[in-house]
């Protein structure tokens, strides 16, 4: 199965000057993460919603 991601943003916490982590979604609500330096074909990893939120969560409570 292929997931198409649409509106890949940029992580804030990346180099400006190009090497960063992008998150996508995709129509189904499924989150696409992916490191640039991969090229656009690179590998991407995916989290369902719930997922997103509980990795999200984690890294928060680890930074706070």
């Amino acid at each position: 199965m292929t997931i198409r991601y649409e509106l890949w943003r940029k992580s804030s916490h990346s180099a400006p000057d190009a090497e960063c982590v992008e998150v996508g979604r995709s129509l189904e609500g499924v989150i696409g993460v992916r490191d640039t330096k991969q090229d656009l074909n690179g590998p991407v990893l995916h989290f369902s919603t719930r997922e997103w939120s509980d990795f999200l969560r984690a890294v928060r409570s680890q930074t706070s």
